[in-house]
């Protein structure tokens, strides 16, 4: 098991979680809380069960329930740029972040899955 905080989709999950921190200070304080404070909560969650995953012997539901979340931030994210409050750069970054994390959550929860991953242990 590797450090979780060495591993490259913590690293993009925590490089998700400071933009949306970011854009969420910034957005009109009648959103602020509501879709703001959802966004963070999301990434929040996202990052926590990329650290559950790697803590994990069985890592499938952990990284289910991450791509579940991945989802959501992008549903949400697409409201703000919709609603204008986050311009289209903002978003277009975000959404990178957000699809570098679900491609790696992804084919680690194919390998998770694979018959190779759960003959090397012990």
């Amino acid at each position: 098991m590797a450090i979780t905080s060495e591993l490259p989709i913590y690293k993009v999950a925590y490089d998700l979680l400071d933009a949306i921190t970011d854009l969420a200070r910034n957005m009109p304080r009648d959103f602020k809380q509501s879709i703001g404070g959802k966004l963070r909560d999301e990434c929040v969650e996202i990052v926590t069960l990329i650290f559950r995953a790697n803590c994990a012997r069985e890592k499938t539901p952990h990284l289910d329930a991450l791509i579940e979340r991945l989802q959501v931030a992008e549903l949400l994210l697409r409201l703000s740029r919709d609603k204008v409050l986050i311009s289209t750069g903002q978003y277009a970054k975000a959404i990178a972040l957000t699809d570098k994390v679900g491609k790696q959550a992804g084919g680690w929860r194919k390998y998770a899955m694979s018959p190779a991953s759960s003959g090397s242990r012990p």
